[in-house]
């Protein structure tokens, strides 16, 4: 609707004096793309480098000429299928950055240690008899290798323990910790008593196995922060900036100054703290106050970022500098719905909270147990030690995250971000399916057949007062007008948008909102695939005819979903006769059209009392309540931000595919879940009486402990598996653009 977004402004100045552009890159399908990309972009003059970075699917580009221009690397990259937006690593980014590094030195120093350990217990072990004063000579230096290099490569334990205790409370590496420590401090007893057992070795390979668990789960939740800060960036804050002379223009909200002038419309997210110039409406302030009321705001009321705008299209005098305020709560909302516990993950707290008391008591039981019936205290001391480590409860802590951190991380490479952390249990549920038809089943861009046959006066006034909507067909219209104003306009959900022109009112929307049934009956019979939407501007009237089309991969989508046992619903509140020739093209029986949105929600209330569980799709800020209401809900990228707000879930892009890998993988992650969590019990029902019992030695539950924990973690990579069958569709459905989409039969 207006001219593109100037990201030059982004591009960072390196010491050097070269500049640096970061960007999140979304149409990545395969490592061959690295190589596309390059090929296309080698021989633009003034670049100096491209990297690019498959993991994360992002590129970093570094220029000096001041010729170059950035706007080229766009325009030809979405021309091979690539779409391209700004990305800026933040303050978090670097700290992860940084603990990785940490980890991995904590790793590689504790398996240098481990290795070393071995090869010298090796040698105790085969020796025979060796002689005493050579085998304390290998348990000293055993010492030496294992105390310096525990008490640096323990740190993310020791650090854990210590704050929990010092919080007077136990968490898992509580356990982890007390049973290092008392092994080595048992071990050096040993070797200064010329014992003839050390468990130096136990020790040093329990922390290599413990700090591989924790670096690979660091790597995982790493990945996942990095493509959920992709999807945010896909998200982009943008704001659309009003001139003096009223032109419009979409800028990035880093931006934006004290004193500019930006339009926030009915369902936007408002951009930037400010005060309002003009206009009247609601907003919900919930996610800044905590206040769940709406505020009625008019003119000369300090509104915040993060609201939301419902009704009227407002004016906004920006007063702070960058919009830092609106990035700040979207980091937080992106790593509150990756902190977010599921009720799986709920369970297994609750579980981990109850397990770390009930290992100690163990322990303790275990050594006065055996104390009691006669054996020595250094026997009964290791007997406690092997019972705490391998009631370890790694595998149990890890058995619900590591699913939802690889399930997560996998569906935000095949560009779904999820609202909420019991998202992939409900869609593993779900047995109906609902879909909005408007901007959901169609693409999001359609084109008007009639634009000839209105006057352009119309067009002009008609653009405008669209702008104010964000309904897909109110953007087709205005889309005929790049370059135009906004107006301060009331926005009904379902109807249409209205507003005062020099004294004359003007509306935009369905022929009943419009008081135009007759002009619409006048025309006669229409196309089927052909929307309508009535403007009326005092005695003036036009209506415009809106030609849409299914997504791509719709017909085919259905039909997988029926195949997956779903029942498939359409609710629409378009005009029957269209809403009847869609659900004719997808071989849906199920279909209701002329809905308001308090229809739609009496639909799925009605379901509900069946005993369906239904998942809503929908994009319009009409089906928000719908989204709501359902039991679970995803709504496309494009949707309104109030939308996206009340659905669990979002997908990325034009086709309809990610719905189908969401489901596939909701189902098999909450299979996953149960079965670790059955993998973490057994293994505790059988392990922990061998360790009552005395009959494993520190290595043993060491080796058993870390196993377990390695076990859980490797069936959980298995939740990303579903994904993989997608994969050649994926990649094909990537590669269309959304100027071929079909069109209806």
């Amino acid at each position: 609707m207006t001219a593109a977004v100037d990201y030059s402004a982004l591009a960072i100045t390196l010491e050097n004096g070269h500049k640096r552009f970061d960007a999140a890159v979304d149409g990545m399908t395969c490592a061959a793309c690295i190589g596309d990309i390059e090929k296309t972009l080698r021989d633009l003059p003034g670049l100096l480098s491209v990297r690019v970075n498959y993991t994360n699917r992002r590129i970093a580009l570094e220029w000096q000429d001041e010729t170059f221009l950035l706007e080229t690397v766009f325009d030809r990259l979405r021309l091979k299928g690539y779409q391209l937006y700004p990305f800026e690593i933040a303050e978090q980014e670097r700290q992860e950055n940084e603990t990785t590094k940490w980890l991995l030195r904590c790793l590689a120093i504790a398996g240098f240690a481990a290795m070393n350990i071995m090869l010298l217990s090796v040698g105790i072990w085969i020796g025979g008899d060796i002689d005493p004063t050579t085998r304390d000579l290998f348990h000293g230096v055993s010492a030496l290798i294992a105390l310096p290099a525990t008490a640096f490569a323990g740190q993310p334990f020791f650090i854990s323990a210590f704050t929990a205790l010092r919080a007077r409370r136990l968490n898992m590496d509580v356990p982890i910790s007390l049973g290092i420590l008392l092994a080595l401090i048992m071990s050096v007893y040993e070797t200064v008593t010329h014992a003839d057992h050390a468990y130096f070795d136990s020790a040093t390979m329990l922390l290599s196995f413990l700090l591989l668990g924790r670096f690979l789960d660091h790597i995982m939740r790493q990945r996942t922060r990095a493509v959920a800060a992709n999807l945010a960036a896909l998200r982009a804050p943008v704001a659309c900036a009003v001139s003096k002379k009223g032109v419009e223009q979409l800028i990035p909200v880093s931006q934006l100054k004290p004193g500019d002038l930006i339009r926030i419309r009915p369902g936007e997210l408002v951009a930037a703290d400010g005060e309002i110039v003009s206009g009247a409406s609601s907003l919900d302030e919930s996610l800044i106050t905590g206040e769940t009321m709406r505020r009625t705001v008019s003119s000369g009321d300090r509104i915040y970022a993060g609201s939301l705008n419902y009704e009227g299209s407002l004016l906004l005098c920006v007063m702070t500098e960058n919009g830092a305020s609106l990035l700040d709560e979207i980091e937080n909302l992106l790593e509150n719905a990756l902190n977010m516990r599921s009720r799986y993950m709920r369970l297994a707290d609750r579980v981990s909270r109850l397990y770390a008391p009930m290992v100690h008591i163990a322990a303790l039981t275990t050594a006065l147990f055996w104390l009691a019936n006669g054996s020595s205290l250094h026997d009964a001391l290791i007997t406690a030690i092997c019972v705490l480590i391998i009631t370890c409860p790694c595998a149990l802590a890890l058995a619900v995250p590591a699913v939802q951190v690889v399930a997560s991380g996998a569906l935000f490479r095949a560009g779904v971000l999820l609202n909420n952390a019991d998202a992939l249990e409900r869609l593993a549920e779900a047995d109906t399916i609902v879909f909005d038809k408007t901007g959901t089943l169609t693409a999001p861009s359609q084109r008007i057949i009639n634009l000839h046959q209105i006057p352009s006066s119309l067009v002009d006034l008609a653009a405008n007062l669209a702008r104010a909507s964000t309904h897909p067909l109110a953007r087709a219209i205005a889309r005929e007008r790049p370059v135009g104003i906004s107006l301060e306009a009331n926005e009904e959900q379902g109807s249409g948008v209205s507003t005062l022109i020099n004294g004359l009112e003007a509306r935009l929307g369905s022929a009943h909102f419009c008081a135009m049934e007759e002009d619409v009956q006048k025309l006669g019979p229409l196309d089927p695939s052909v929307s309508i939407v009535a403007f009326r501007y005092g005695t003036e009237r036009a209506i415009f005819q809106i030609q849409q089309k299914l997504r791509s991969d719709a017909v085919e989508t259905i039909d997988h979903l029926r195949q997956l046992g779903f029942e498939i619903e359409i609710l629409s509140g378009d005009r029957i006769e269209v809403v009847e020739k869609i659900a004719c093209a997808l071989s849906v029986d199920n279909w209701r059209g002329a809905l308001k949105p308090a229809d739609k929600v009496a639909r799925l209330t009605e379901l509900a009392q069946l005993g369906k569980k239904v998942l809503m799709i929908g994009d319009g800020l009409n089906d928000a309540p719908a989204l709501a209401s359902a039991y679970v809900s995803i709504s496309p990228i494009d949707a309104t931000k109030i939308t996206q707000a009340a659905a669990d879930a979002v997908f990325l892009g034009e086709p309809l595919s990610p719905i189908i890998q969401t489901i596939r993988l909701a189902r098999r992650a909450r299979r996953l879940m149960w079965e670790n969590l059955a993998l973490s019990v057994i293994y505790n029902i059988f392990a922990v009486p061998l360790a009552m019992a005395g009959l494993l030695t520190p290595l043993i539950a060491a080796a058993a402990m870390s196993g377990s924990s390695l076990l859980v973690t490797v069936n959980a990579l298995r939740a990303g598996d579903g994904l993989a069958l997608n994969k050649k569709t994926e990649e094909e459905v990537f590669r269309i653009e959304t100027s071929t989409a079909g069109s209806l039969p």
